[in-house]
């Protein structure tokens, strides 16, 4: 029995990420005063996507609990998440690599699981987990005030004959990312995941996330070292559709800040 997976409440302990050939604008939010250029818009599948957006720029914070959406050229993150409820305890380690290719994001993921309940402990790999994201639509005001981005992605959960990984999962995923003025900044992500083999086959799930961000800038904030400060709210939830928990849906909450350095 995996406590993460069983809702106790959580606690993100760590989030370590390295990102290489970050475009120059990641150093702040597209301004809502600067004027857009003529005819640069309008490419990708059907001429929906806009240059003028700042996804993939930096302007959309990484979150914590739920899922990323924006564009990621080349990012490693190494992730720690700890759940506890008297004597029991889980800890997740997450290692994650992300590559850009044009507007699609590729990732790759591995999860080792410990667990200590009643007294046991185990210990085991998760999921390897593949999954891919692009944007099919976006949409700029022409004072760069609302900035907003639709897209979507699938990913594939690979067992690893583990007690934490014996089913597939298959979980295809919409998203999207909204900037509105300067600062503030709403991504949201759901998906229908399904579960094929071991114990847990056929359980069919909706996952659902909500991150809210306040981007302040050294223009706005001057500390020493400090690109940038972002506080970030978080709701990552899921509903149970079937088998004997169709129904259970537990909510979570994230309140935290990331730190873009120097």
């Amino acid at each position: 029995m995996n406590l993460i997976n069983n809702y106790i409440p959580k606690m993100v302990l760590g989030s370590l990420l390295y990102c290489t050939s970050i475009p120059s604008s990641h150093a702040g939010i597209v301004s809502a005063d600067q004027p857009s250029p003529p005819g640069d818009k309008g490419y990708g599948i059907f001429g929906l996507l806009d240059h003028r957006s700042g996804y993939g720029e930096g302007v959309f914070p990484e979150p914590f609990l739920n899922d990323d959406s924006d564009l990621e050229l080349n990012e490693f993150r190494l992730d720690w998440l700890r759940a506890d409820i008297h004597s029991d305890r889980s800890d997740e380690l997450k290692l994650e690599y992300e590559k850009g290719f044009g507007m699609v994001t590729l990732e790759a993921a591995l999860i080792y699981d410990w667990e200590k309940v009643a007294g046991k402990t185990d210990s085991g790999f998760g999921n390897a987990e593949i999954a891919a994201r692009t944007p099919f639509y976006q949409f700029v005001s022409a004072d760069h005030g609302l900035d907003t981005t639709l897209g979507g992605g699938f990913e594939v959960g690979i067992p690893m004959n583990t007690d934490f990984s014996q089913s597939t999962e298959l979980v295809p995923k919409i998203f999207n990312d909204t900037r509105l003025g300067d600062h503030f900044t709403v991504q949201t992500i759901i998906g229908y995941s399904a579960l094929y083999g071991g114990d847990d086959d056929g359980i069919r799930t909706l996952e659902y996330g909500v991150t809210f961000g306040y981007s302040i800038d050294r223009k706005d904030l001057a500390i020493p070292g400090v690109q940038r400060l972002t506080p970030i709210f978080e709701i990552q939830g899921e509903d149970q559709l079937n088998k004997a928990d169709s129904g259970h849906s537990p909510l979570v909450g994230n309140a935290a800040f990331r730190v873009n350095l120097n």
